[in-house]
């Protein structure tokens, strides 16, 4: 029998980020895979949907500056942009493929196996393939097999007439039309996407009052009114009471709030409500490991079983690729070693891949009130900052969330508009060492660029803006909130 010091079961973002951190322990390691490397966090997942995003907002911009500039829009094939999304895929692929390869010429640390992984104890895996079957023995084990889409029972989900986010890649063609349930982050990220070609109309169903209810009302402001005016027909305050494929074609009922009833025909549609954890038929209840319907449940990375590690999409806590790899290697880092730092989720960068993009970190204003913090915002629209307007493009703005106290310590930034990606990591570290806005105020930001709207910011909370909020009380703003309450700063 095979001997190995760390089994990973999943070389998805999470499991290839742990192998590789044992590596640097000179520790032997059995990476397994059933699908292909690189899992949801390549195929079907963050890489190929914001592939098709950037490509959707570089034609999107070319729509606008082609009307504006009385250009005529050249003609684009669908099946070519799956084919350059599919590249995309596969050089990713490529590239972690090859770094097994060449790590296994030089040290022989990482073994790769393909095939479906049962965990028979906790120091030992059975793993099939086809016909074929192997036992492998290992000290520790790493669980990180991801999840999945999550499917509907009373919807007929097919992946071809009806899809989830891992039918998308099975389109030959933009749809004429297309229903989206769901308004959460990849709702509206596919919303975006295929609206930003202009070839399909857009249905959106919101169950609430509006899109993505965990965020700030002016974020929400910002990406309705874009999604709107690219012809994206939201369906507020609406339940949905079935969904069916008639002729090919998928006929879906609402039931809205006011009582009334009406029924809907388009041609695809997405079934976006959340993803599940992948952990079935894995022998992980027969060893006892305690799991709940949200995932599997981990004190710091560490299950039930003391040996044993889930990391990534398959625990209860935050499902991103960023989160993933980072418990991926705290994971090893525990287990062979002492963590450097505590594992902590407060500083942890998001974006959302909309129109215009938005970045995070931290606290927004809702977390806040929900945690009984006051705090100071400071607001700037994109309206004042130079490289907003170069690029022709100012909707959007920058808000720092503070402490309500001398020290201002930063407790949260949000960022929406073009580049907001770019604009948030320093203020993350910040938020990470528990640093109040002295240190951003220290910074001289390079010009014309977007963080120049976060200086503009802090000179804000501090007195010394270069525009007045008096004079533009609507696009410049500093404001309190106490108690939960907004009071002028």
């Amino acid at each position: 029998m095979e001997h190995f010091d760390l089994c990973v079961i999943g070389a998805g973002p999470s499991g290839y980020a742990a192998a590789m951190r044992a590596v640097d322990f000179q520790k032997k390691v059995l990476l397994i895979e059933k699908d292909v490397i690189g899992g949801a966090g390549i195929t079907n997942g963050a890489l190929s949907s914001k592939a098709l995003w950037e490509i959707s907002r570089q034609f999107s911009t070319l729509r606008k500056r082609s009307e504006d500039l009385h250009m005529e829009l050249p003609e684009i094939n669908f099946g070519e942009i799956q084919s350059d999304v599919k590249k995309a895929v596969e050089d990713r692929k490529s590239i972690l493929t090859d770094h097994v390869d060449r790590i296994n010429k030089e040290n022989h640390l990482v073994t790769l196996k393909f095939g479906t992984a049962k965990v028979v104890s906790n120091t030992t895996v059975q793993i099939t393939l086809d016909d074929n079957s192997e036992i492998i023995e290992a000290d520790n084990l790493i669980l990180a097999t991801g999840s999945r889409p999550r499917k509907l029972s009373h919807i007929p989900i097919d992946e071809k007439v009806i899809l989830t986010s891992d039918g998308i890649d099975a389109l030959e063609a933009f749809p004429e039309s297309m229903v989206i349930l769901g308004a959460g982050v990849i709702g509206c990220e596919f919303a975006t996407i295929f609206s930003g070609f202009g070839k399909t109309k857009m249905n959106l169903i919101d169950k609430g009052d509006r899109i993505l209810p965990f965020e700030d009302d002016d974020v929400v402001r910002v990406i309705e009114k874009t999604m709107e005016k690219n012809g994206v027909h939201i369906h507020r305050n609406s339940k949905l009471t079935r969904m069916d494929i008639v002729d090919g074609r998928v006929e879906y009922e609402l039931e809205f709030t006011d009582g009334t009833n009406k029924i809907f025909n388009v041609e695809k549609a997405l079934v976006s409500v959340g993803r599940v954890p992948n952990y079935e038929n894995m022998g992980l209840e027969e060893i006892g490991i305690e799991m709940d319907g949200r995932g599997i449940i981990d004190n710091e990375t560490q299950t039930s079983i003391s040996n044993i590690y889930a990391v990534g999409d398959i625990t209860a806590d935050i499902a991103l690729v960023n989160v993933g790899e980072l418990e991926g290697r705290y994971a090893v880092e525990r287990m062979f070693g002492i963590p450097e730092r505590k594992l902590v989720y407060e500083n942890i960068s998001t974006i959302m891949f909309l129109d215009p993009e938005v970045a995070g970190v931290g606290l927004n204003e809702i977390q806040a009130k929900q945690k009984k913090i006051d705090f100071k915002i400071a607001c700037v629209t994109y309206k004042f900052i130079p490289r907003a307007i170069a690029n022709r493009d100012t909707r959007g703005f920058i808000k720092l969330l503070v402490s309500n106290d001398d020290k201002m310590k930063l407790l949260g930034m949000r960022v929406v508009g073009q580049g907001a990606s770019a604009a948030i990591q320093a203020v993350a570290l910040l938020i990470f060492m528990d640093k109040g806005i002295e240190e951003l105020a220290e910074c001289v930001h390079p010009h014309p660029s977007i963080t120049e709207g976060i200086q503009e910011c802090v000179r804000l909370l501090l007195g010394k803006s270069m525009f007045k909020p008096q004079v533009y009380s609507h696009e410049i703003t500093c404001k309190t909130c106490v108690n939960g309450e907004y009071v002028e700063a």
